[in-house]
C-alpha cells in the first residue's frame, strides 16, 4: 500500500500544475493514509481533518434534501490564489484532498489523474 500511494504522491508532484500538497484519508475515521506537501506550513493532513467535515456535511445535506442521488464525484473551493479538491473514491470510502496554485493549475489534467488514481485507491485501500 505504501508503495502506492507514494507513487501516487509523485505522480501529481510531478504532472499537476501547480500542486502545492496532497492528503489521501478515510471518510468513517478521519484517518490519513498518505499525505504531502512541497510548502513547509501547509499542513495536508490537518486540511484534510477539516475537509473530512466538508464531505460529512454534504453527505448530510444530500440525504436531508432527499436527493436521488447518493454519491459525490468531488467538492471543489475556490479561494483567490488556490484551489482545493476534494476527490471521493468509487467506494465512497476515502477521499483525495489536493490543494493546487489557482495560477498555474490546469483542472482538465488534474480531474484526469484525480480520476485514475481515485480509482486505484478504492481497490487498493
Amino acid at each position: 500500500m505504501s508503495d502506492f500511494l507514494t507513487k501516487f504522491g509523485e505522480d501529481l508532484k510531478k504532472n499537476v500544475p501547480g500542486f502545492i500538497a496532497v492528503s489521501v484519508a478515510e471518510i468513517a475515521s478521519g484517518m490519513s493514509y498518505y499525505s504531502q506537501s512541497v510548502v513547509a506550513d501547509f499542513d495536508p493532513e490537518l486540511a484534510s481533518a477539516y475537509n473530512l467535515e466538508v464531505v460529512k456535511a454534504k453527505k448530510n445535506a444530500i440525504k436531508a434534501l432527499g436527493l436521488q442521488e447518493q454519491v459525490i464525484d468531488n467538492i471543489m473551493i475556490t479561494l483567490s490564489s488556490q484551489i482545493h479538491i476534494i476527490d471521493v473514491s468509487d467506494n465512497q470510502e476515502y477521499f483525495i484532498y489536493l490543494a493546487v496554485d489557482s495560477t498555474k493549475a490546469n483542472l482538465g489534467m488534474t480531474k484526469s489523474i484525480l480520476n485514475k488514481y481515485k480509482k486505484e485507491i478504492a481497490a487498493k485501500l
